[in-house]
């Protein structure tokens, strides 16, 4: 139950939505295509996924809804969901005009064409979540898109509720019919690929076995791939029933398109320092647009400890590095914490990471699984 999860609760509640938690589950009540003018703002804390998904929502409803977030928040790109929601009959805005939260929406929204930068593609799965709801059909016509993966996890979900729609086999063109609606449904929720990265890269640069349990092989989440990844890098990983097993070995660096997998740059960044020859990672401007600017933490952070890296516009190149424990940042972005966290434990000194707390994100459990492990880590 991470701090995210608890974002995405509080505006489905604020919008009408009865959530209910039952301990091994959660109960949803719907409020069908017409959620409530929420009454108050809704603060969507550091979730971004929360933020750009509920701008669309807040399309169906005829008043407005105001939103806000921490100061990452604050400075991340909202722009193209804010212009297709205008052409698609709503009316929306950034408090700023800077393309980014503060923002505001009124709908109802009625459906038509839009262009749309899918820079991320939490854009895209924010109109195609709430456009069956709309009264007309909706054409969407993408300029870029970026992460496909999780656009294939939000299709997923359309496929599964017999949403109709349609889509171009680029992924560049997508027509959603209105008028339909959403049925209720039982569902267990495939575990996070994600979170799951940071343990698949300790077990890989340690030398360790871990194994991991309640992932879904076969779900359409793309950072899946960091297994195969890490496999070609050296390590071994064995899948079965029960358990993903990874067991850490000799690695060697490789050349990663990082593309569909932005979330898992910094903690690739680590294993880069732990493989022999360079590693490349590329294709992935958009991560330069999350909590910060990853590339450059990563690099800034890594540099400290000792590493041999440099930034390239759209992603790092790194060589084996002896790594050495000193005092980080950082820099208020879980992602970061948690893989400096793990470079930290596996090289000689002591690290410090300060704002670790930005790790109840998405992982709360981050310090207290690792002690689990054996490693040395303590929270302040």
């Amino acid at each position: 139950l991470s701090d995210d999860t608890k974002s995405a609760i509080t505006a489905s509640r604020l919008f009408g939505a009865e959530v209910t938690d039952c301990g091994l589950y959660y109960k949803v009540k719907g409020f069908g295509s017409k959620p409530s003018i929420p009454d108050n703002i809704i603060d969507v804390g550091n979730s971004g996924t929360t933020l750009r998904i509920a701008l669309s929502i807040a399309a169906l409803t005829d008043g407005w809804t105001f939103f806000t977030g921490d100061h990452q928040i604050r400075n991340r790109p909202v722009g193209p969901v804010i212009e297709a929601l205008n052409n698609l009959g709503a009316e929306a805005f950034t408090s700023k005009n800077n393309g980014k939260a503060p923002a505001a929406v009124r709908g109802p929204a009625k459906g038509g064409f839009t262009k749309l930068d899918g820079l991320s593609s939490q854009f895209l799965t924010s109109i195609l979540v709430s456009a069956p709801l709309f009264s007309g059909d909706t054409e969407i016509e993408l300029t870029r898109l970026n992460e496909i993966p999780y656009v294939d996890i939000t299709t997923w979900w359309l496929d599964k509720f017999n949403i109709k729609y349609t889509k171009s086999p680029d992924y560049m063109k997508f027509t959603v019919k209105g008028g339909q609606s959403y049925k209720p449904f039982k569902q267990t929720i495939p575990a996070d690929f994600s979170t799951a990265t940071f343990f698949i890269v300790l077990a890989a640069i340690s030398g360790g076995e871990f194994k991991l349990k309640n992932l879904d092989i076969t779900d359409p989440q793309g950072d899946k791939e960091v297994l195969n990844i890490i496999k070609k890098m050296g390590a071994t990983v064995t899948i079965d029933n029960e358990y993903i097993t990874i067991k850490g070995g000799k690695l060697k660096g490789i050349e990663i398109d990082m593309n569909a997998i932005p979330d898992a740059l910094p903690a690739l960044a680590v294993a880069g320092c732990f493989a022999e020859g360079e590693t490349k990672l590329y294709n992935v401007l958009q991560a330069r647009y999350k909590e910060t600017d990853r590339i450059k933490v990563m690099c800034t952070e890594l540099k400290k400890m000792g590493a041999d890296i440099e930034e390239l516009e759209d992603g790092l190149v790194i060589r084996n590095s002896k790594l050495k424990g000193t005092s980080l940042s950082g820099h208020h972005d879980h992602r970061v914490v948690m893989s400096l966290a793990i470079a930290g434990l596996c090289c000689d000194g002591e690290t410090t990471v300060d704002t670790a707390e930005a790790a109840g994100v998405t992982v709360p459990e981050f310090f207290d699984i690792i002690k689990s492990c054996g490693g040395n880590i303590s929270k302040s």
